[in-house]
């Protein structure tokens, strides 16, 4: 019974900072969102009480509507984007090799640079006037990237995902150096071949990095917002004006708190219903990553 106590003990103790923390800095401020969101307010006066009405003003605007789509686009693109290149980078860098760890460090350079300053260099070398198609010379590269509606979301998914690739190949580097070696020689005596590896070992092993990679991306596509702002504005017209900017647009720029707030609890409702439902496909508390070896 002491020894159960001993292990019991400290563990809720050590906890119990980290459970401070985000109640004062997450649940709190959460609650606060979630109260102005029952409320008209345009930031300087006194919030009057409205109720549930900010929640029919925001589903049954149209504006918001085509937020809510362009989030989801932006959602499955980045997806389908990163996480092919993120796994391949992932398993290059995972390998031996002093020409493999030089690429590696420079994979993660985006890492170490902010969203807005992504942003800045992309608006300046994608500038049909003085970017980059002017310093080369190339026709094809030489329109409005940012200007013209049917490109300027393709553009924004390119330079996403050429800042978070880097964050995603290295939890795939880390997963894919946890695979045990021997599964790999089994596999090599039985005339497997590298595809029927990659396939009959490597995913599977990797199934549970995938899953969190996957939630850390969706997720966070819910909170591309600098990036967005810093490089379209949420232009041309309405055409990068994912949720999060329509959150602050609707907040600062139409002085509807009540709105912005309504539209940041739907962000959190959506992010929580994903990361749930991705953590109970992943089936964390059954079985074990290690279940081939058995």
């Amino acid at each position: 019974m002491s020894t159960v106590r001993e292990r019991r003990g400290p563990t809720l103790l050590m906890a119990m900072p980290a459970l401070v923390f985000f109640a004062v800095f997450a649940l709190a401020p959460l609650a606060g969102v979630a109260v102005l969101s029952l409320t008209h307010w345009d930031g300087l006066g006194t919030p009057s009480w409205a109720g549930l009405a900010n929640w029919p003003a925001v589903l049954g605007d149209p504006v918001t509507h085509e937020a809510i789509w362009l989030s989801a686009k932006v959602m499955v693109l980045s997806w389908v984007v990163q996480t092919p290149v993120a796994l391949l980078l992932g398993l290059f860098t995972a390998r031996r090799g002093r020409y493999r760890e030089l690429l590696g460090v420079l994979y993660f350079l985006p890492l170490l640079l902010s969203s807005a300053a992504i942003a800045i260099a992309f608006k300046a070398l994608l500038d049909p006037n003085f970017g980059m198609s002017q310093a080369l010379h190339l026709a094809a590269l030489s329109q409005d990237w940012l200007g013209n509606p049917d490109l300027v979301l393709f553009v924004v998914v390119f330079v996403i995902a050429w800042q978070f690739i880097p964050f995603h190949t290295l939890l795939y580097q880390a997963g894919a150096r946890q695979i045990p070696a021997v599964l790999y020689e089994a596999a090599a005596i039985d005339g497997a071949g590298p595809v029927r590896q990659f396939v009959s070992i490597t995913l599977p092993q990797l199934r549970y990095t995938i899953i969190t990679s996957s939630t850390l991306m969706l997720v966070g596509s819910l909170t591309y917002f600098d990036i967005v702002f810093v490089l379209t504005g949420g232009g041309p017209g309405n055409a990068t004006r994912l949720l999060p900017l329509d959150m602050y647009l609707t907040g600062f720029s139409n002085n509807d708190m009540g709105r912005a707030a309504t539209i940041a609890v739907l962000l959190v409702v959506v992010g929580v219903a994903l990361s749930l439902g991705l953590s109970r496909l992943a089936r964390f508390d059954r079985g074990s990553q290690q279940e081939g070896m058995g």
